[in-house]
Order: C-alpha cells, then sequence, then structure tokens
C-alpha cells in the first residue's frame, strides 16, 4: 500500500451500531491526510440519529460540509480529500475497478451487509464497492458488529477471511485501563488504522512504551 499521506480509502458506513467508530476513523483517515470515498447506507443514517442525535444531510456536498464542521477538519491544512456518494451512484470512482482504491473498510458492518459481501450481491453502492474489492485483490477490512452471532454469520465470515478479508469485529479491550468511551472508540479505532498500515498514536504500542 502507498504511503498514508495518499492512500485511498473506500469508508463504508452500514446500518449496525457503532456510528462513533465511523465518526472518529474518519477523522483519522482525514487528519493523516488521506483521500476517503464515503459511503453510508439508509440505515447508517437513522442509526447515527438514534446513537449521536445527528440528522445527515442528504444531498452528498451538503453531506461533505457537515461532516467536515463536525470532524474540525480544514483540508486545505491536512491535504486531505473527501467525496460523498448516494447509496446508488453507480458512476462514483468505488463502483468500478479501473479506479485506483488503497483498501476499503465496512465500519460498522451490519450483519445484512456481511451476508450481501460474501454472497456476492451488488444491490446498492457498498455491496458494489465490496465486490470490486475483492475482484480486484485489494484489502478489505470489515468490522461486524453484533452478538450473539449465528451459524450463518459466522459461515459468511469465515467465507471471507478465507478470501483475505480482514475480519475487526468491535471488541475494544480493557488492558489499556480506558477512562472514557472515547477511550473504548479509539481502541478499536487503532485496529483499523494499523491494518490499514497507517501510523497513529491512539494507542502505545504494546511492550514499546
Amino acid at each position: 500500500m502507498s504511503d498514508s499521506a495518499t492512500k485511498t480509502i473506500c469508508l463504508a458506513i452500514s446500518g449496525a451500531s457503532g456510528f462513533p467508530y465511523a465518526q472518529r476513523l474518519l477523522q483519522c483517515l482525514l487528519q493523516k491526510g488521506c483521500r476517503v470515498h464515503l459511503l453510508i447506507s439508509d440505515a447508517a443514517r437513522e442509526v447515527a440519529r438514534l446513537e449521536m442525535g445527528l440528522q445527515l444531510p442528504e444531498d452528498v456536498e451538503t453531506l461533505r460540509d457537515f461532516l467536515l464542521n463536525l470532524l474540525d477538519i480544514d483540508l486545505q491544512q491536512t491535504n486531505a480529500q473527501l467525496h460523498c456518494y448516494t447509496s446508488r451512484d453507480w458512476l462514483s470512482p468505488v463502483a468500478s475497478g479501473s479506479a485506483h482504491m488503497d483498501a476499503m473498510v465496512v465500519c460498522p458492518c451490519s450483519t445484512g451487509t456481511l451476508a450481501a459481501i460474501a454472497t456476492g450481491q451488488s444491490h446498492n453502492l457498498i455491496q458494489r464497492a465490496a465486490t470490486v474489492t475483492l475482484k480486484e485483490s485489494r484489502r478489505l477490512i470489515i468490522m461486524p458488529r453484533e452478538t450473539p452471532v449465528s451459524a450463518i454469520q459466522l459461515e459468511h465470515m469465515l467465507k471471507l477471511s478465507q478470501l483475505g478479508v480482514r475480519i475487526v469485529p468491535a471488541s475494544p479491550g480493557f488492558y489499556q485501563q480506558p477512562k472514557t468511551v472515547a477511550d473504548l472508540i479509539d481502541f478499536m479505532v487503532a485496529r483499523l488504522l494499523q491494518q490499514l498500515d497507517i501510523p497513529h498514536d491512539l494507542l502505545p504500542q504494546w511492550g514499546m512504551e
């Protein structure tokens, strides 16, 4: 993968609980100067409202400005880029293998999205982008957020893992002695950044303090 300052990441937010993970990950990616292609499902918009009290704008340009303001990101200072798309924007770069992407992250990943990816469906842009990522043998990282899980969901995760997909369940650890919810969020976001080969200082490296 390319240098973190020039990485192009497709970030998909599906309708599982865990919008704060996605919000923090987006902030970190932009702060690192990445180009981010952002996909948000309709269900994820509802989760954002329920968990964060956020009314995400429907218009993609308005949504982009809303998120940059929310995350306190000045693109001119970071050299980052943020592109937002609707769920059926089939002309977006993430819908085609001819457009360069370093990796795709689905954070959080609902069990419905998990099933769709594992069975090769392309009914919306998130599913299509994941299909493209797999067929182009690019890095795909998913963060399932569900408990308990059935044998069906475990089979889907096993199938994707065997295809090289990185499975990073939303299971924050406590050995860092977190003091706040934000600490727990950073624990998981740090794991995602590590999978993307993006340096961070959200957590100390084990044994390297």
